[in-house]
């Protein structure tokens, strides 16, 4: 298995998706080794986990985020930095090479920066190429087509693999939609929730400040995630002004780092609410956790999402939610608001409702849990499984 992040070293929920997919994998008995590229301590006995060193190569560490530049340490004690373009090049040469020294029965690769990687490894082995699709380029480039370069490695990669995992039906209407890709080569695996990543919660709350305000009468929305164009955010600030304008005791908690972080605060000011935002930047541990929980509402304003894991987070931690109809989450998730991610007036109709009804919320959340408890990894691993198996066997008969 081919991935570029794995928690902690993770940005965002890919991350999270390959983890748990992987232990729900492991409970079958699948022996996986997972590659990434760079190196990371990794604690789990489930999976191997191996890191793949250009040559010469001693150590490649990811800098802060697994999206980030990467700092290369060789053998001769000298240290190099690469950008995330680099290192996709790099990642596919040490590939090619791990793949040479290997025995494996199936290819599983993450998303369009290991997918060259997977091809060379195939070209090493001949063995079955499963390609797993959280996001294609114009999910990234909130609509727009993005960079061209990312585009023809989706759409190659995709003609060339045996099977294209999608984690929503609306990903794989955007892969035959965007790459003429056939319909019967996509299977839908949608993600799914941990129940054991749901630790309790103390009454202390990370968040002193927003206690302190929630005994005055205030309520909290929140949203956590990468604050980049793909997530909507500032049509959720602009919700937030109405919201305010409505019910002034409202405060917005964005939780989060990327590229529109300055943006969105210049923004808020522009608006006029900066009073009523507060960022915070990337979280992790309990402020993460304690986000959901002080919330009396998550949103999730995604311009397109293919998935979104977040929202069963937040319940899971005590958040009702309101996600974006433009989300793959939506279609398991039934017990949320939603509301198109440009529809900025219902968006605030809608929060405005929660935040004015405490009655509301609860009943949200009551029925979004009981609906959580329904899901699970192993239902996804199941499905991956079958996936293996079929094309496995299919090739052992040719």
């Amino acid at each position: 298995m081919l991935g570029w992040e794995l928690p902690p070293h993770n940005s965002g929920g890919l991350g999270v998706a390959c983890y748990h997919l992987c232990k729900a994998l492991s409970k079958k008995s699948v022996d996986i080794e997972f590659v990434l590229p760079y190196h990371a301590p990794f604690e789990e006995d489930f999976m191997t986990v191996t890191a793949a060193h250009p040559q010469g190569a001693k150590i490649v560490l990811a800098n802060s985020a697994a999206y980030d530049s990467y700092k290369y340490v060789f053998e001769d004690g000298h240290e190099e930095w690469v950008d995330i373009i680099g290192q996709q090049h790099a990642f596919e040469h040490a590939v090619a090479r791990i793949a040479s020294e290997r025995e494996f029965d199936v290819i599983h690769a993450h998303d369009w920066l290991t997918f060259r990687a997977a091809l060379r490894a195939k070209q090493a082995r001949d063995v079955p190429l499963i390609l797993h699709v959280h996001s294609i380029e114009r999910d990234r480039a909130g609509g727009e087509d993005g960079n061209p370069v990312v585009r023809e490695i989706e759409a190659s990669s995709m003609q060339l693999a045996d099977r294209v995992i999608a984690v929503s039906q609306l990903t794989k209407n955007a892969i035959v939609k965007e790459y003429d890709i056939p319909a019967e080569k996509i299977e839908v695996v949608h993600n799914s929730v941990d129940h054991e990543s749901f630790l309790e919660l103390d009454s202390n709350n990370a968040y002193r400040y927003l206690t302190a305000m929630k005994a005055q009468g205030y309520r909290v929305v929140s949203n956590v995630g990468r604050l980049t164009i793909q997530k909507g955010l500032p049509n959720l600030l602009r919700a937030a002004r109405e919201v305010i304008f409505r019910a002034p005791k409202t405060l917005f908690l964005i939780v989060g780092s990327g590229e529109q972080y300055f943006e969105l605060i210049e923004l808020a000011a522009e608006l006029g609410i900066s009073q009523n935002v507060i960022f915070t930047g990337f979280q992790r541990g309990k402020n993460w956790r304690d986000t959901f929980a002080i919330s009396d509402l998550f949103v999730m304003p995604s311009v397109s999402e293919p998935f979104g894991i977040a929202p069963l987070e937040a319940i899971g931690f005590g958040s009702p939610t309101l996600v974006s109809k433009q989300s793959g989450v939506s279609e398991v998730l039934h017990n949320s608001l939603k509301v198109d991610f440009w529809d900025v007036a219902e968006m605030a109709n809608q929060i405005t409702a929660v935040v004015q009804n405490d009655a509301l919320r609860d009943d949200l959340q009551t029925n979004a849990k009981n609906e959580l408890g329904r899901m699970s990894w192993d239902s996804a691993a199941d499905k991956l499984f079958s996936v293996y198996q079929q094309h496995i066997f299919q090739g052992a008969a040719a």
